[in-house]
């Protein structure tokens, strides 16, 4: 019985042939054909696995040969890396001034004064850069030579309504009557068109469909403003959104709906991402284009509401056809009403914190200050025809007395047409230059007297057409216009001789006896 329960020990596979086996296996003459049509496409796929062995051991050869790319640069290292460049710059700067200076003094005292001299520069660029310091360019500016004219960069199909420059002056961005949004280069005028997405794609970025279904969206744009570090582009227009893009894309990225009327006016505050829109239902919204979010509502403007400024402050300063300028502390949730005298204000724009410029509908243009509700100085007729001008005949034949003037400039009192409204008003950042637009056949600019003291004219650019758009370089080197045959915000009037699109007319200024950055 034990004997049962033992196993028997496994006998060696290798004693007894198996009788299966033949010793002939590898002859392929015993070979079935299904057997020989599986060791062939063995065979085949070993050798395709070879060649793809090979092909890689290629690729690392090559790999192996070619030099690791450099890893992307983040923001944070393209900040330092600026920095430190433009410190380099104003060490160059500070160089020279030694140079032309005497250098009798000793090695360590030199270097002193010129970390002193290099502490002094950017001090001075940060103060003129926040507002607190004024720069004089204006007394900089020459005369135009026979040749300087406005020469247009991009041109549009209608009239163009807003112009935008970047922080950097490089690019510039333009929107006309159409709905067509350019992206173009200052230097060259290669142009980028931004493509509006399909109506699904709106709805799916949170716009509202319109009320009719069978009416389509309109693309009519009227305002326009760039983020300070270039990433946002913001536009508004007649359809009562505000449309957020993306320049590097060239893509829309949100909507904000919100608005019961056409979003007539954008800014950005310099520095952030918080976006300022006006539109013609009297509010003003505040969005945040980082978050995508909206954070306040402004209330106070009795009618339509035109145009908006926005410095480094939370303070915003608006004009309305309710005849008031008015400039809002959003913080404290206050505002200050300035009153015009007695015409409707069409522009306006800061000239630091406390001061501001505004042009009117009957051709003049004012200056204002915090410390006051109505302006510190006026310039009536701003814009009035003189014979020089295109318009002189036409509008000749409009003013009864055949056209009433005194020293070759219609007097105010027999003079009022839509061809002589202030439309646009810019002052380039920080210092005491300024522009002014209509659709009398010049571009005029102006300086601003410190202490306000007033503002005098200096010279003047002759561009065809209505003005609905004016922005400095921020360097004071050049002035860009947006022209159009009509005006912007409605075609009661129309100039045939013009040309849409966006014209740029370069600034000579005589150089500073003290270098600047």
């Amino acid at each position: 019985m034990k004997n049962r329960g033992r196993k028997k020990p496994s006998r060696s596979r290798g004693g007894k042939k198996d009788p299966r086996s033949f010793g002939d296996d590898d002859d392929p003459f015993f070979e079935s054909d299904a057997k020989r049509r599986r060791k062939g496409r063995a065979e085949d796929d070993d050798d395709v696995l070879g060649g793809l062995e090979s092909d890689d051991e290629l690729a690392d050869d090559v790999g192996e040969e070619e030099e690791p790319a450099e890893p992307e640069e983040t923001a944070d290292e393209k900040r330092v890396r600026v920095a430190r460049e433009h410190l380099e710059r104003i060490r160059a700067i500070a160089r020279k001034v030694e140079e032309e200076e005497d250098e009798e003094e000793g090695r360590e005292e030199r270097e002193g004064r010129r970390d002193s001299l290099v502490a002094d520069i950017l001090q001075k660029g940060q103060l003129e850069e926040s507002g607190r310091v004024r720069r004089f360019l204006a007394s900089r500016v020459l005369s135009p030579e026979t040749l300087d004219e406005f020469r247009f960069l991009v041109k549009h199909r209608q009239s163009v309504a807003t112009v935008a420059l970047a922080e950097d002056d490089s690019r510039g961005f333009s929107a006309s009557k159409d709905g067509a949004i350019l992206h173009w280069d200052v230097e060259n005028g290669k142009k980028e068109k931004y493509l509006w997405p399909s109506e699904d794609v709106l709805i799916s970025h949170y716009a509202k469909a319109p009320q009719n279904p069978s009416t389509k969206r309109s693309k009519h744009v009227l305002a326009l403003t760039v983020s300070s570090d270039g990433r946002y582009l913001a536009s508004g227009g007649l359809d009562r959104h505000v449309h957020l893009w993306d320049t590097r894309t060239r893509e829309h990225i949100q909507a904000f709906h919100g608005h019961k009327g056409p979003v007539s006016c954008l800014t950005f505050r310099q520095g952030t991402s918080q976006l300022f829109s006006g539109s013609f239902d009297r509010t003003i919204k505040l969005w945040n284009a980082e978050d995508r979010t909206h954070m306040d509502n402004l209330f106070g403007h009795q009618s339509e509401i035109l145009t908006v400024d926005c410095l480094r402050k939370e303070r915003l300063l608006t004009v309305g056809r309710d005849r008031t300028m008015r400039l809002w502390k959003v913080p404290e949730e206050s505002q200050l009403i300035f009153r015009a005298p007695a015409s409707s204000l069409e522009c306006c724009c800061f000239i630091n914190d406390s001061e501001f410029l505004s042009g009117s509908d009957d051709g003049s243009i004012a200056l204002w200050s915090i410390l006051r509700k109505k302006p510190t100085h006026i310039i009536k007729n701003a814009h009035a025809p003189s014979p020089n001008d295109h318009l002189y005949e036409k509008v000749k034949e409009k003013m009864p007395n055949g056209g009433n003037t005194e020293n070759g400039i219609c007097k105010a009192e027999t003079y009022s047409s839509a061809c002589s409204w202030v439309s646009s008003v810019a002052v380039c950042r920080g210092s005491d230059l300024a522009a002014t637009g209509a659709a009398n056949g010049v571009v005029r600019l102006w300086a601003i007297e410190k202490d306000n003291q007033g503002i005098r004219p200096l010279f003047s650019y002759p561009m065809v057409g209505f003005i609905n758009s004016l922005a400095f370089a921020k360097s004071g080197r050049f002035l860009l216009a947006g022209v159009g045959q009509e005006p912007r915000l409605g075609r009661w009037e129309r100039v045939p001789a013009a040309r849409n699109g966006v014209a740029i007319h370069s600034i000579r200024l005589k150089e500073e006896s003290t270098p600047v950055y």
